[in-house]
């Protein structure tokens, strides 16, 4: 693993990023996007798996994410814009900045939990050079619901700042999160069913920090526009998709999301499209029981799509 810093299109932040190469041969280009309150470099030994089966791998941290803060007061705030446009900015730039080193290979993306609604977005922008995508963690929220969150952030803001970190809103985003799984278990229990995950994404201070009011109002207004028609519609209809979630993932509202989401892929057109949903299985399937299971059908993805 190596690090490479660029400018972020916010014009005042150095983004950090992290590349992986295989030894060998470059088979194929995999960009990852990762979710909410973590960063890039916990993706390291998937990234490992996948360059040793060929794939050069490269993933940055989100604007109030990992390396690309300089300060803890700034995790959680993304920008003064308030923007997520400028996150995928960032996101391509991390391509355009990599692709000349990996060569003239098939190019993937892979969004996880919150990152999976950038990679919604992204596609939608940036499908025509994507060979494949994996949309992973996803979850539905309609027009409605999101409307009413950004309401409430704005609001909050308007009494606290945007820098606030709200009690409330968090409890608007996550409240329910935890409630299948037992009044007496660990607070962050629906990240995963293996509490060794879940200890170590505890014991880290770069994971699970509240967000400021400019965060949540990112995270819905991103999750917005993921969800909308419109987005949808825009995704190039030969472009393969892969669902791919927990089935006990509450971000999914325990697969309802999930299938709701890959409907309405399915009803915009897009020809290639597929879903897998792991029984048992909460959020952090790369990093849960089932995890041998998603890093081979994953690859299986990237394989079947390089070689078409």
């Amino acid at each position: 693993m190596r690090e490479l810093y660029y400018p972020s299109a916010d014009g005042r932040t150095t983004v950090h990023a992290v590349i992986w190469k295989p030894e060998g041969k470059i088979l194929g280009l995999v960009q990852i996007i990762h979710g909410m309150a973590e960063y890039a470099a916990r993706y390291s030994q998937f990234a490992e798996y996948l360059a040793a089966a060929g794939y050069m791998v490269c993933a940055e941290d989100h604007l109030g994410h990992g390396g690309s803060v300089l300060e803890k007061e700034d995790l959680g705030w993304f920008s003064e814009e308030r923007d997520y446009g400028i996150v995928l900015k960032d996101i391509r730039a991390l391509y355009l900045a990599v692709k000349d080193e990996a060569g003239n290979v098939p190019y993937f993306v892979l969004g996880h939990s919150m990152g999976s609604f950038f990679c919604r977005n992204y596609i939608a922008e940036f499908g025509v050079g994507v060979r494949g995508a994996v949309i992973m963690g996803t979850g539905y929220k309609s027009g409605a619901v999101t409307a009413l969150a950004l309401a409430m952030t704005r609001l909050n803001a308007a009494f606290k700042g945007w820098k606030h970190r709200s009690a409330f809103i968090k409890s608007l985003a996550f409240g329910s999160y935890n409630k299948r799984f037992g009044k007496d278990c660990d607070k962050n229990a629906w990240l995963s069913v293996n509490g060794e995950n879940v200890a170590a994404y505890n014991a880290d201070e770069l994971c699970g920090f509240d967000f400021t009011d400019n965060g949540y109002y990112v995270l819905f207004s991103v999750i917005r526009a993921a969800c909308s028609a419109k987005t949808v519609k825009r995704v190039p209809k030969n472009l393969p998709v892969y669902f791919v979630s927990g089935e006990d993932d509450p971000v999914g509202d325990y697969g309802k999301g999930v299938l709701k989401s890959y409907n309405k892929f399915r009803k915009a057109g897009i020809k290639d499209i597929d879903i897998t949903l792991y029984g048992g299985a909460r959020h952090e399937i790369l990093n849960d029981d089932c995890s041998e299971a998603v890093r081979a059908d994953i690859l299986a993805f990237f394989e079947k799509n390089r070689l078409r």
